[in-house]
């Protein structure tokens, strides 16, 4: 299968909308990439694209790392949804991997995510515990708290990570239930 990521374009809220519905199940993203959209914190948003349909998607979005010398921007990666008819065909391994290179070339220190450390480690990112990093929520599994270093990290960059207000608003933070 042929894919080609792109940035979102306006008019495709609903589609990426429905993709995740249907990924996930769950009406909390919808109303999180609303509030993300909405907020001062959208940064990148980039769908992957096959035979002219969207197939995937993934948001980065500003966060802050609470460092001992002062606040530092990073950015966090969520959602990431790929649609369930073409899951495992490395849809979401290439909207990760542009998505990174992207941030890296524009000087970002690092990424953050909750997610699957059997999926995610195997696309370079490693828990983010180990390098200094607290996850904002005691509800984030140790494990589940996941960071990739870029080139603009600096060693001073440690601390708790601080998601912006869309995710507690929505209730997107860590596990429930």
């Amino acid at each position: 299968m042929d894919i080609v990521i792109r940035a979102e374009l306006p008019g495709e809220e609903k589609i990426i909308d429905d993709l995740h519905l249907a990924a996930f199940g769950e009406e909390k993203l919808p109303r999180l990439l609303a509030a993300l959209r909405s907020s001062g914190h959208w940064r990148y948003s980039f769908v992957a694209e096959a035979e002219g349909e969207v197939v995937g998607h993934v948001a980065f979005t500003r966060g802050w790392v609470d460092a001992p010398e002062r606040l530092a921007e990073v950015a966090v990666l969520s959602p990431l949804g790929v649609r369930p008819d073409v899951q495992k065909r490395g849809v979401g391994r290439a909207l990760v991997a542009h998505g990174v290179s992207v941030l890296a070339g524009e000087g970002w220190p690092v990424v953050f995510l909750e997610g699957d450390p059997r999926y995610y480690s195997r696309l370079g990112w490693e828990a983010g515990g180990p390098h200094g990093f607290e996850p904002p929520s005691t509800r984030i599994p140790a494990p589940a708290f996941q960071i990739v270093k870029l080139p603009a990290y600096e060693p001073w960059i440690t601390g708790r990570l601080v998601y912006p207000e869309a995710f507690w608003l929505t209730d997107s933070v860590g596990l429930r239930g």
